[in-house]
């Protein structure tokens, strides 16, 4: 069993792994993380190269550059510790292993550093990290109109022949039901965290949306006067991004992460668990539903009209 079950998960783990390789942003970070272990390491790469060790192999590690790997190891598995998703534990080991990288290029040859520093800028530049496309029961908001965008295995989706009509103001749209709780992400696409947090705001929209309880998003990194007017800084320094505000009624009534009063956000762990309990999503559901179905059963009757009813009947009948 302790052979089965590996064997098992990677089985099970293979599409995914496929659907990441068919995209070139992973392939490429890989081979640019991994670019000094092959210069140092491949024979025809690491020939002539200067070394510090005392034998004079140059296809071999010295210490000095032992150390930095083992920092680097150091450093990767301390940023894990928060890592929610499969690709933020991808992206930290990715990242800092390029920083090392352009550490040890430097010190082995400036011209090298210089060539490794180009390319990974001209990486940064012309290729992005994938967006999140899967299912998803989310509503997307501008500055002036809304687009309803839902997955096809949910039967509605806006094509080319049909585009989805515009409606009102997206303030609009929350006032126009008091009923209604939204609960709204405010992102930006060059955020990794917001692209980390993507997957699991779409798998909370398909468990907990309903009438009573419903899902949006805005691009704060594009519609910059939403963010002015929600006061959700776009500054990475700021780590407002990304930024969850439960809607009642039109009005605010909390939001993750909070502000301090040095305008800076809170450290808040952005895990499906964290926003379910924070959000209290399991009571908020509950209650939307007994409500859209009052709703739709209709205001019942008061007992003394019925009572008045019946007796005119009686009477009727006699």
């Amino acid at each position: 069993m302790a052979v089965v079950a590996p064997l098992l998960a990677l089985l099970w783990a293979l599409p995914g792994l496929c659907r990441w390789l068919a995209r070139p942003y992973y392939p490429l970070s890989a081979l640019l993380a991994a670019a000094f272990l092959l210069v140092r390491k491949v024979p025809p790469l690491c020939r002539g190269l200067p070394s510090q060790r005392e034998d004079g192999n140059p296809c071999d590690f010295d210490w000095r550059e032992v150390e930095i790997l083992m920092f680097l190891s150091a450093i990767v598995m301390m940023k894990n510790r928060r890592s929610i998703t499969v690709e933020q534990h991808i992206g930290n080991i990715f990242m800092f292993s390029k920083v090392a990288n352009a550490i040890l290029f430097f010190r082995l040859d400036i011209r090298m550093g210089l060539l490794y520093l180009t390319l990974c800028i001209v990486f940064l530049m012309t290729c992005k990290p994938p967006l999140y496309m899967g299912p998803e029961y989310i509503k997307y908001f501008s500055d002036k109109t809304i687009d309803v965008s839902m997955s096809p295995t949910l039967g509605i989706l806006g094509s080319s022949a049909h585009p989805p009509k515009p409606m009102p103001l997206w303030q609009e749209e929350l006032d126009r039901d008091k009923r209604v709780t939204w609960i709204v992400e405010f992102f930006a696409n060059w955020s990794s965290e917001c692209q980390s947090f993507a997957p699991i705001f779409a798998d909370l929209s398909l468990k907990y949306n309903c009438s009573g309880l419903q899902f949006g998003k805005v691009d704060v990194g594009r519609y910059t006067d939403v963010s002015t007017r929600y006061k959700v800084s776009t500054s990475p320094l700021t780590k407002q991004l990304p930024t969850l505000i439960l809607f009642q009624g039109g009005t605010e009534i909390m939001r993750r992460p909070q502000i301090d009063k040095k305008s800076r956000a809170v450290s808040w762990t952005f895990s499906e668990e964290n926003v379910i309990r924070e959000f209290n999503l399991n009571e908020l559901y509950q209650k939307a539903k007994k409500q859209s179905k009052l709703h739709d059963e209709g205001p019942e009757e008061p007992p003394a009209a019925a009572a008045a009813t019946h007796q005119e009947e009686t009477k009727k009948d006699k």
